[in-house]
């Protein structure tokens, strides 16, 4: 059995979202040949060109109305791309007739567009998790998770993470031996440890100083060891708990509770990088109270332990 992937393109997508993917499928086809049929598509067919400059050959939508698996790129072009009634009924139509329908990166926006995430979880490029929960309030947007499936609805996040649930979706077709095979073909992770939050940093947070929370973000990176709850948190910014709670979510792309933790993580991390060996000392400066609980973050934040962030004599 052969399965169509389309692959939907337009200008100025972000050719890492669409060739990692591509690349994946490809490694799969060696275990087991003929199982997929890779096609570039756009609304009139013809050179998709990437922000890169690279141009992709491409057909035209019409030449696939229902693919087994339609995966939508992201990149500088999708907010152009939203605009394209043509592009939203298509990615509508697949919803009910293909089995899967995946976005990398903001391609995810393209399916909150189309209405597809309304009531869904789902998840985009760390960067643009602020600006993608403003735009759709009806989408329950996890801004930590690498991919998401949802029924037959999957959202990656930024860019390389097209490679991590094009990898999930093999499994799904052809068992966890190939995919994992595929993996080590690539020199990837099966399972990639950890979440975006490894990545972001909280950077977002610190290319804003002019935004609204810029203010009380300072004052809990000074004072990490404090109490701040979200009843801290609001009362700094003379805000309910209710209220505060949406505007931050809203502009931030998080609840404050992770946002919080993330920053302890972030100090904690840097600490013990820099050479500090006691990591109990490190949790109670950095708000954590105590070893275990920051354990627990480190999990949750970095997908590993802080023990293994500890430089060895030899390092130094």
């Amino acid at each position: 059995m052969t399965r169509d992937i389309a692959i939907l393109l337009f200008d100025g997508f972000q050719l890492l979202d669409a060739a990692g993917p591509i690349s994946v499928f490809e490694c799969a086809l060696r275990y087991r040949p003929g199982a997929y049929r890779l096609t570039p598509l756009t609304v009139d067919g013809g050179a998709a060109r990437s922000s890169s400059g690279i141009a992709l050959d491409s057909r035209p939508l019409s030449a696939m109305p229902a693919p087994d698996t339609v995966l939508v790129a992201g990149g500088e072009g999708a907010p152009s791309a939203l605009g394209c009634g043509e592009t939203l009924a298509y990615l509508r139509r697949c919803a009910s007739a293909s089995r899967r329908v995946v976005s990398v990166c903001t391609g995810a926006f393209l399916l909150a567009e189309a209405g597809l995430l309304d009531g869904r979880r789902a998840t985009t490029h760390w960067a643009h998790s602020g600006e993608f929960s403003r735009r759709y309030p009806a989408v329950a947007l996890d801004t930590d998770r690498i991919y998401i499936r949802q029924g037959n609805i999957w959202t990656a996040a930024g860019v390389s993470a097209g490679i991590d649930v094009a990898l999930a979706l093999v499994a799904e077709d052809m068992g966890e031996e190939i995919a994992r095979r595929c993996a080590q073909r690539l020199v990837v992770y099966y399972r990639r440890p950890g979440g975006q939050s490894q990545f972001s940093s909280l950077l977002e947070m610190q290319q804003r100083p002019d935004g609204r929370f810029a203010a009380l973000l300072d004052q809990v990176r000074r004072s990490l060891d404090g109490a701040w709850d979200v009843e801290s948190l609001a009362g700094f910014c003379c805000l309910s708990p209710r209220h505060f709670s949406r505007l931050f979510q809203s502009e931030v792309g998080m609840p404050p509770a992770k946002a919080v933790e993330q920053l302890r993580v972030e100090a904690a991390r840097a600490a013990l990088e820099s050479g500090e060996r006691s990591i109990q000392k490190v949790a109670r400066r950095c708000g954590f109270g105590d070893a275990e609980r920051m354990r627990r973050s480190f999990l949750r934040v970095l997908g590993r332990q802080p023990s293994s962030l500890l430089r060895s004599p030899a390092d130094e």
